[in-house]
Formats: structure tokens, C-alpha cells, sequence
């Protein structure tokens, strides 16, 4: 699939019409329609706002990786969710310190839980 035949997929999957995704995104639906008689793609500009609109990843959009029903990613056992991109863009506003001892912490739990499981034993 190309990526505006993921944009249709998803739309179709989502019961969301041409005119609502023009609402949600500011795209005309004379572009939208496009993409679809001309399988051609949106410009890159828009690809945020597609994705925010169908409530997808950008990764999502442009591999087909937990839409297409034809992509297989044999190393990927999980799909990252809005709040996973929430919670990366928290980490990504932190200082150096407040990422280090976020880190820190990390590191704390796993050794942690480590040294639970070997007293459960």
C-alpha cells in the first residue's frame, strides 16, 4: 500500500468520510479526493495533521506497520500507542539532569525487581 491508500484504509476502518477528515486536518477535500483518483500522496506538510486526525503514528502512516494487513515486521512484537508518544515527548523536554536521574531510576526499578524475584526463589 502507499501511504494515501493507508489514509483511505484507515478512514474506511474508522468510519471517518473525506469531509470530516478536510475538517480535522484544514485539507481540502478536492486534495483529499485526489489522492485518491490519482494515487498520489499528500505533501509531507500534511502528515502530521493526517495523523492526529485518524489518531495514528507517523510511523504507523508511512510503514503500513499496525494498519497495513499485508505488513509484517517480524521483530516487532508491540505498536507504539498515543501514549507512548506522550510519554517520549516528556522525556524529551527534560534537562540533562532531570533525564539522568530519570535514567537512574530506571535502572533502580529493573535492578529492583531483579532482587524480588530472586527472594521469591
Amino acid at each position: 500500500m502507499i501511504i494515501s491508500e493507508r489514509i483511505f484504509y484507515v478512514m474506511e476502518q474508522k468510519n471517518i468520510t473525506q469531509l470530516e477528515l478536510s475538517r480535522r486536518t484544514g485539507i481540502a477535500t478536492s486534495n483529499i479526493s485526489d489522492w485518491k483518483k490519482k494515487k498520489t500522496n499528500p505533501k509531507a506538510d500534511c502528515l502530521i495533521s493526517i495523523c492526529d486526525a485518524l489518531e495514528i503514528t507517523a510511523d504507523q502512516l508511512l510503514t503500513g506497520k499496525g494498519i497495513d494487513p499485508e505488513c509484517k515486521d517480524a521483530d516487532m512484537d508491540y505498536q507504539v500507542t498515543r501514549s507512548d508518544i506522550k510519554i517520549l515527548k516528556q522525556i524529551h523536554s527534560l534537562d540533562d539532569t532531570q533525564y539522568k536521574r530519570l535514567m537512574a531510576y530506571m535502572k533502580a526499578l529493573k535492578k529492583l525487581e531483579q532482587m524480588e524475584s530472586i527472594v521469591e526463589k
